[in-house]
């Protein structure tokens, strides 16, 4: 079974990232496929379905609020 990046590149032409990135410019991947998700629930509380995208902010704070 192919992955779903390498069915991205072959249909559309489009890598998880441009070849040539630059910098002070945001790139966004694709989402892998098979990611761990939330129930909608908690999806929706989270504000996202894929616990790997779960950044809360923290104010006053960088990384983790143990740090």
């Amino acid at each position: 079974m192919k992955k779903l990046s390498d069915l991205i590149d072959e249909t559309y032409g489009l890598s998880k990232l441009p070849e040539d990135t630059v910098y002070a410019m945001a790139y966004v991947p694709f989402q892998q496929e098979k990611s761990e998700v939330y129930s909608a629930d908690q999806g929706y509380s989270q504000g996202t379905m894929y616990p790997a995208l779960n950044k809360p902010f923290y104010v006053g704070m960088c990384g983790d609020k143990d740090d």
